[in-house]
Formats: structure tokens, C-alpha cells, sequence
């Protein structure tokens, strides 16, 4: 594994179908940008503070967040809670291969995974391996009863590579000024 590099690129079915066609993206402007930027760091700043920091009436800047919010580009608020103030607890990456690659082996394994709330995130890779999930459990133990758990439900794994994190070392909110085009960032 040394010196060997992994790129991992999550593409939605949605963004799929979005890419179709451009109608089905969102114009937004910098000030939409610099809205979900503030938000995406500071989910609980007063509607008055947001408009500050944005040179927006509060008035407007109500009226944007609700029309960001109606075309679902806000999709929630959230906060982030520090795990290790609260119990020990352990933070593992698993991929996935199945078995099976016909539409129906998808279906299930994505059917069973949902029914398990230790696994907190999952992409559908296009490469190597069929899936990426994100487990948070109280240790390895109940971690390996999770895999056994989903070996047991046949959830059509033929197999799992794990990864144990051992330090966070970045999390940032998404970098959202640099998906707008070149000519206005």
C-alpha cells in the first residue's frame, strides 16, 4: 500500500440525470454561494447576522434562504456533535464488493444497509469496489457483529476490506465558491 493513491469519486444517480439537461440545475449567484457557505460553517447564525455578512436586507436575505430552501438545496440543518466527548466509540471505512452485480443485488444490499443505523454514510462506487460505507460503532466488536449481521441477512457480500480511522485529520464544510464557473468566482 505505500506509495499507491486511491481516488474516489461519488457520483448520485440524480447528479446523473441532472447533467442531462442544464434546466435541471439551480442559477444561483455569489451571494447564494456566499449564503450556504455561512451556513454550511455557522447553521445557527441569526437570520439579521446572515444578512449582515452578506450586505443583504434581512428581508431578502429571508426571501433567498426560503427559496433555497423550497428548491432543496438546503436540505436541513445539523449539528455537529463531538463523539468523543459523549462515549468511546470507534469510526471504521469498509469496502464493499458484491457478490452479484445485477440491479436486483443493488437493491438489496442498499435495502439492508439502511436497516442499520452504526452505518452512517454509503456511496455506490463506479471501479474497483461496489461500495464505500462509513461505520460509527461503540468498538471493533460491535463492529464485527454488524458485518456478521449483514453476512447473515444475505446482503449479497462477497467481500469487505475494513479500515479502522485512528485520527481525524480534516473536516471542512464543502468548498461550494469553487463550483461556480470560472468567470463568477
Amino acid at each position: 500500500m505505500i506509495g499507491m493513491i486511491t481516488t474516489i469519486m461519488t457520483i448520485d444517480k440524480s447528479d446523473l440525470r441532472s447533467h442531462e439537461t442544464a434546466m435541471s440545475f439551480v442559477k444561483l449567484d455569489k451571494r447564494d454561494i456566499a449564503v450556504l457557505s455561512i451556513l454550511s460553517r455557522e447553521g445557527r447564525i441569526a437570520k439579521s447576522a446572515l444578512a449582515d455578512k452578506v450586505n443583504l436586507s434581512p428581508t431578502a436575505c429571508g426571501e433567498r434562504l426560503a427559496r433555497l430552501e423550497s428548491a432543496g438545496i438546503i436540505t436541513g440543518y445539523q449539528a455537529h456533535v463531538a463523539l468523543r466527548r459523549i462515549a468511546p466509540h470507534v469510526t471504521v471505512f469498509v469496502q464493499a464488493e458484491l457478490g452479484n452485480h445485477r440491479a436486483e443485488a443493488f437493491q438489496r444490499f442498499e435495502a439492508v444497509i439502511a436497516q442499520h443505523d452504526e452505518i452512517v454514510q454509503c456511496w455506490a462506487l463506479g471501479g474497483g469496489f461496489d461500495y464505500l460505507l462509513q461505520v460509527v460503532t461503540r468498538d471493533i466488536d460491535s463492529y464485527q457483529r454488524l458485518m456478521d449481521a449483514l453476512l447473515d441477512q444475505q446482503a449479497g457480500l462477497s467481500r469487505y476490506f475494513t479500515y479502522v480511522v485512528t485520527k481525524s485529520v480534516k473536516s471542512a464544510p464543502l468548498p461550494l465558491s469553487l463550483l461556480l464557473p470560472e468567470d463568477e468566482s
